[in-house]
């Protein structure tokens, strides 16, 4: 009987499957494949791509919202020293790690596709690395998405190494990087190179960074401007771990004390912080790493 349907009923009947169950219909013959690139995809909810932060495993996970189930999906291409960073619009922006200098690569962790990026202008160690998604009214299909690669450590002239007080931008649609205009300050270029893991949020125009060594604090590249801001983060110096995050489009702070004391920040007008939220005692400690 579906063998008889219409191409474009079979299309529009693709439209309606979840991303898992279109995937499955694609690898089922030939012209199920082309009916289903056809295929306009209604809404569904986003999917939650879950990426090691500890060592290194070979995989990531993948949770799906509408059948409630996890799926392992492997990292593992043909060069073999990577580390995953983040995920941007469905693909997950991955270091090749047995390179000195940073080189970047994208995947596609649902297809296996996968491929490094240009060379940076300015060859560094360690920097900081910050992504900016395109606006939700921009398709996906497009790859639109932005990186940000700011300090980290660069041959000097006469030999030796320098903290590079430059920032890079790397741009999907024309896929070159260039230098951005502008000051850094040095001393942010020593942080970021140092003590900022590779974890960013961009929220209202600023892509932030956090330093993760006592005392907490937090630093913000203003995309328009070019300009470099510093914040303070509450509880700075009794903080035990600190994440950023984004609430809503707020840039937000999760963060615990020695005693098991979780709380949620979220920044608010004039730079000032509240809690918005506290994470129960037993939970807390679990981040905490106590059992």
């Amino acid at each position: 009987m579906w063998s008889n349907l219409p191409f474009d009923l079979l299309a529009n009947i693709f439209s309606y499957l979840s991303p898992d169950s279109l995937a499955r219909a694609k690898s089922a013959c030939r012209s199920w494949h082309a009916a289903a690139a056809l295929a306009v995809p209604h809404h569904h909810p986003p999917w939650f791509l879950a990426l090691p932060t500890r060592g290194w495993s070979p995989s990531c996970f993948a949770h799906n919202p509408v059948g409630e189930n996890w799926h392992v999906l492997p990292l593992d291409h043909s060069v073999s020293a990577l580390r995953p960073i983040a995920s941007i619009c469905g693909l997950v922006l991955l270091r090749v790690t047995s390179k000195t200098w940073l080189e970047l690569a994208i995947s596609n962790p649902f297809t296996r596709q996968f491929r490094t990026l240009p060379r940076l202008n300015v060859a560094r160690t360690n920097p900081a690395v910050g992504l900016i998604q395109h606006s939700p009214t921009q398709s996906c299909r497009n790859l639109g998405f932005k990186i940000y690669v700011a300090g980290g450590m660069s041959e000097a002239a006469g030999g030796g190494a320098v903290y590079q007080p430059t920032i890079e931008m790397y741009d999907s649609l024309r896929d070159t990087w260039h230098v951005v205009d502008g000051p850094m300050p040095v001393e942010f270029a020593v942080r970021l190179t140092v003590w900022t893991p590779n974890e960013s949020v961009y929220s209202k125009g600023i892509l932030y960074w956090m330093t993760s060594a006592r005392a907490y604090s937090l630093m913000g590249f203003e995309i328009l401007t070019n300009r470099w801001r510093e914040l303070g983060v509450p509880m700075a110096d009794r903080l035990e771990f600190a994440s950023l995050v984004s609430r809503n489009g707020n840039l937000t702070i999760v963060g615990g004390t020695s005693d098991g004391d979780v709380c949620v920040w979220e920044l608010g007008e004039d730079d000032d912080w509240s809690v918005v939220g506290k994470v129960p005692f037993e939970l807390g400690m679990k981040f905490l790493g106590v059992r």
